[in-house]
């Protein structure tokens, strides 16, 4: 009886093995492959902001200039940039150097070698669009501290940055800094001497005389507080088309301090433009607006005027400045001769025509090919019909 039972057990075991294994292969087991973790491609986003800058050169205002604007007993200077205007006020920020200064009517206006001049001319800049000011240069001085202190106090009821002269060393001091489309910028000026004319004791704060160490210390203070630093430089030999050993080695240095764009002025001509590393150099931009006549061959009243747009490229914390779309177009400072110089306007060459000058296009191959003489690579805008 115990082997029966022993028998009918190992059938039943082996039965019911048999059972399971033909139930495991018929029933569908589900089995779960990992899941594909799709990565996202994380794009790193570049924040980019960007400024339009334009920069032209020298407002000299001879008595002839502002005689020609005074009409029913106000000076009216608009006539004389009717040209310009329209393009200045394309751009974010625009650029000149006031080379006679703007100490106003109340003090006498005066013309070379001492120059004071009208108030209302930087009335029509501003309206033109201009709001970067370049107040060092070798006439700051000419008519003394009072003509300074005028020239401080009115541009302080203008919206715009102004470097170079002062009213106290506090303000010297204080390198203003300004912002627009989210990038952060300054204005610097120097001037290489004063015609002679000695800076007041304890006074230095009139205006900014250049030195490596002045440069150096202003730049140090705003470095790190800024995306862009400009620098007007009134420097170089008038009348020359070429920089000076100095000229370069200031550019040089400057570049190692980290200045994005160095603006030349002084020489009334336009000198070559080029890049030194990363840095803008403007020789030159020669007059803007004057009564200067045939000095050399007409040169005083062949201009440049020269935009570039600032980029401002921000990418996991880090900024990136550069400058792109670099323009070059010629001006021409006409005006005409009788028993009193008349009609002055300043005339971009794109709009330029034998009744302004027979000669406009010598004159544009000319000083095409000064504004070109260390980079090939640099561009002038070509004359309509050439």
């Amino acid at each position: 009886m115990k082997k029966k039972y022993v028998i009918v057990a190992l059938l039943a075991l082996t039965l019911a093995s048999i059972l399971i294994v033909f139930t495991l292969k018929e029933k569908k087991v589900e089995t779960k492959e990992p899941k594909k973790v799709l990565e996202k491609e994380e794009k790193e986003e570049i924040k980019t902001s960007k400024l339009s800058l334009v920069m032209v050169g020298d407002a000299l205002l001879h008595s002839s200039v502002y005689n020609d604007a005074y009409k029913n007993g106000v000076y009216d200077f608009s006539s004389q940039l009717e040209y310009i205007k329209p393009i200045i006020q394309k751009y974010d920020l625009a650029f000149y150097n006031q080379e006679s200064i703007l100490g106003g009517t109340s003090i006498g206006l005066s013309d070379y070698p001492t120059f004071n001049s009208p108030q209302e001319f930087g009335d029509a800049m501003v309206d033109a669009g201009f709001n970067l000011v370049s107040l060092a240069n070798n006439h700051t001085l000419d008519r003394g501290e009072k003509a300074v202190l005028n020239s401080c106090e009115y541009w302080k009821t203008k919206d715009v940055l102004t470097a170079g002269s002062y009213t106290s060393f506090e303000e010297a001091n204080e390198i203003k800094i300004k912002e627009k489309n989210g990038i952060k910028y300054t204005l610097l000026s120097y001037t290489y001497g004063t015609n002679g004319i000695p800076v007041p004791s304890g006074k230095e704060y009139l205006v900014n005389l250049y030195s490596d160490e002045k440069a150096k210390e202003d730049i140090e203070k705003v470095k790190d507080k800024v995306d862009i630093i400009l620098v007007s430089m009134h420097w170089g030999t008038e009348y020359q088309t070429e920089p000076t050993e100095e000229q370069k080695r200031q550019a040089n240095y400057l570049s190692s301090l980290g200045v994005d764009i160095i603006i030349g002025t002084h020489p009334h001509i336009i000198e070559p433009i080029t890049y030194i590393n990363d840095t803008l150099v403007i020789y030159s931009l020669g007059n803007f607006i004057s009564a200067q006549s045939t000095n050399n061959d007409y040169n005083t009243m062949v201009e440049l005027m020269t935009s570039v747009d600032i980029i401002k490229e921000e990418k996991d914390g880090e900024v990136t400045i550069k400058l792109d779309n670099l323009n070059n177009e010629l001006l021409y400072n006409y005006y005409q001769k009788g028993s009193r110089w008349t009609n002055f306007k300043v005339i971009p060459f794109s709009q330029m025509n034998a009744s302004y000058n027979s000669d406009y296009q010598r004159l544009y191959n000319k000083y095409s090919e000064v504004v070109k003489m260390y980079d090939k690579n640099i561009e002038v805008n070509p004359l309509p019909n050439i």
